[in-house]
């Protein structure tokens, strides 16, 4: 299999897309954003994650019509790579969405892998979102970020910084199914055709995310 040639980085993409984004929204609020991020690398990765081993929880989902599914259907009986994302609203979420969908669709095709990306939105918001930003994704919804929880990777956003999303038009708990703000880090996982985990990559720092070419390297050891 010929995998695709890695053009530009996640993390080169964000180091271009951050100067410009703290331009737009103003010193004051990116500075709020900073603080958020320090803090969240201060804390570290929280105890309860799970680990390589560990067998996907029987949790269940909504699809993009807003129908119930378990975690075992969505992903069928093949290999997944499964992309938590925070939302639509996050840019740094559509800038590696966008990096997964051009890299790994070729990955997916050839290893016959299911490639779905999951978030607390409603499902409507979900969609809209994708077709706005061309995303090909198979989405699912995780209502009260069920399913994060069992793999213990969800947060709360300080209330400053909710306060700062809000200066800019953005209602996270508004987005969300259960209408709250929690989300979840920003986490990829693959696991094989048995649900077992053989990649858990989480992202205490939203600005940070895993590169392609680990996911890669991940499908190829299975």
């Amino acid at each position: 299999m010929q995998t695709p040639a890695f053009t530009s980085t996640i993390a080169s993409q964000v180091e271009e897309f951050t100067p410009t984004f703290e331009a737009r929204i103003g010193p004051e609020l990116a500075a709020v954003f900073a603080r958020e991020q320090e803090d969240l690398r201060r804390a570290g990765l929280p105890g309860g994650i799970a680990q390589v081993g560990d067998r996907l929880p029987d949790a269940h989902l909504y699809d993009r019509d807003g129908h119930r599914i378990g975690l075992g259907e969505a992903l069928g009986a093949a290999a997944a790579i499964i992309v938590f994302y925070r939302g639509a609203w996050c840019p740094y979420c559509s800038i590696a969405l966008k990096t997964y969908q051009h890299e790994l669709r070729p990955v997916v095709e050839a290893f016959g892998t299911r490639l779905v990306a999951i978030s607390p939105q409603a499902p409507s918001t979900a969609m809209r979102a994708a077709r706005d930003a061309g995303l090909r994704f198979t989405m699912f919804s995780d209502k009260g970020n069920a399913l994060a929880a069992h793999l213990g990777i969800v947060t709360v956003p300080s209330p400053e910084s909710v306060h700062a999303r809000a200066a800019l038009g953005i209602d996270v708990a508004g987005y969300n199914m259960d209408r709250t703000a929690a989300i979840p880090f920003p986490t990829v996982i693959v696991a094989d055709a048995t649900g077992t985990i053989r990649l858990i990559d989480v992202r205490v720092d939203y600005t940070t995310r895993t590169e392609t070419c680990d996911i890669i390297d991940a499908l190829i050891a299975l």
